[in-house]
């Protein structure tokens, strides 16, 4: 099987990708395009994108995918909401498709119906992100990509399930993205408590708050109309951090914490100066498949080479598509990357 190996990449770091990692990736999603007055724009990136350049004399055979929105972007629900709305936000997003010669678009809309990122939401937005979708297919099918061939349509959606639920009707939208991305991610949202924002499976737990794991997630949405072979699993090279553990029980896992869920340092930075220094002991859960760290007050759940090998074999198990991961500046190790080179190798 070929696999995707996708990277998000914000736009400054594009310049960082090397010809190393090119023989590893197969997708590149550009962070972010945004929503003003109905219109997609690039034009605060623009100079930016020069980078695709030499990225494709690298690798011409990359596919190269403009990320629209990220968490906090709005637009999107006013964009939405008629159908002259929809019309101009496909054509606009078409129009920088021809522009730069793309590979397709991307839409990460954190979340339609859910205003947690303090964007617009209405219920509505639910039945009108299909309406978007729609007619951004069809503004796509009559560009080219880079290759000359189709452009992809994806998304990136929320590992939960309230996107399911309330932000997308899957079993519609399915049958019009070529894939779907899962940020089976930031999963750590636990009342107060610390926890895995990143494990593969749901933790061994009495307690109902920390059931939840990226196998859920895709569980979930196969359930709900999505195959397995249009999801791809995501990872992170970031980590999660909760300060202030009231209690050392269990190395730190599942204990209330007085500052939560911070965004934590990167895996380059984890590597050099967290992962077994500094005072910080790694832990490992073997019923989730994740690593974390405590040093008797902080705790950080984070991504290293076992779990993201554990998610390669979780992927191969269940005939995902590939996996993607955020962001890719976050790890000059690329040790991260490797692993997902040797673990989804192509057949």
């Amino acid at each position: 099987m070929n696999y995707i190996r996708a990277a998000y990449v914000y736009s400054g770091n594009l310049d960082k990708v090397t010809a190393d990692d090119l023989k590893i990736l197969t997708h590149i999603n550009i962070a972010f395009g945004l929503v003003k007055n109905g219109c997609v724009t690039v034009d605060h990136i623009r100079e930016k994108l020069s980078a695709i350049e030499n990225i494709r004399k690298m690798k011409p055979e990359i596919k190269i995918v403009l990320s629209v929105g990220g968490w906090g972007a709005g637009g999107f629900s006013e964009a939405a909401s008629t159908d002259e709305g929809c019309r101009l936000f496909a054509k606009t997003a078409a129009d920088i498709q021809r522009e730069f010669t793309l590979d397709g678009i991307d839409i990460d809309w954190e979340y339609p119906a859910i205003d947690e990122a303090g964007i617009t939401a209405t219920p509505e937005d639910r039945e009108n992100f299909t309406r978007m979708l729609r007619y951004l297919r069809e503004e796509l099918d009559n560009c080219k990509a880079f290759d000359g061939g189709r452009c992809l349509l994806t998304i990136a959606a929320g590992a939960g399930k309230y996107f399911a639920d309330q932000s997308a009707e899957l079993p519609v939208i399915t049958e019009i993205l070529d894939f779907i991305s899962l940020m089976t991610y930031d999963l750590a949202k636990f009342d107060g408590y610390t926890g895995h924002h990143t494990n593969v499976y749901d933790p061994d737990s009495d307690d109902p708050r920390f059931a939840w794991g990226g196998a859920s997630t895709v569980e979930y949405f196969h359930e709900h109309g999505v195959p397995y072979e249009k999801m791809v699993y995501g990872a992170a090279f970031y980590s999660r951090r909760f300060n202030e553990v009231k209690s050392n029980d269990n190395n730190g896992l599942h204990q209330p914490a007085g500052v939560l869920n911070l965004y934590g340092p990167g895996f380059t930075d984890l590597y050099y100066n967290y992962i077994d220094k500094n005072g910080w002991t790694r832990y490992w859960d073997d019923t989730a498949k994740s690593p974390w760290l405590f040093n008797g007050t902080d705790f950080i759940t984070y991504e290293d080479e076992q779990s993201i090998a554990e998610k390669c074999e979780y992927i191969k198990k269940k005939g995902i598509l590939g996996i993607m991961y955020w962001e890719h500046g976050c790890d000059e190790t690329r040790k991260l990357l490797a692993t997902i080179g040797d673990g989804l190798a192509d057949d």
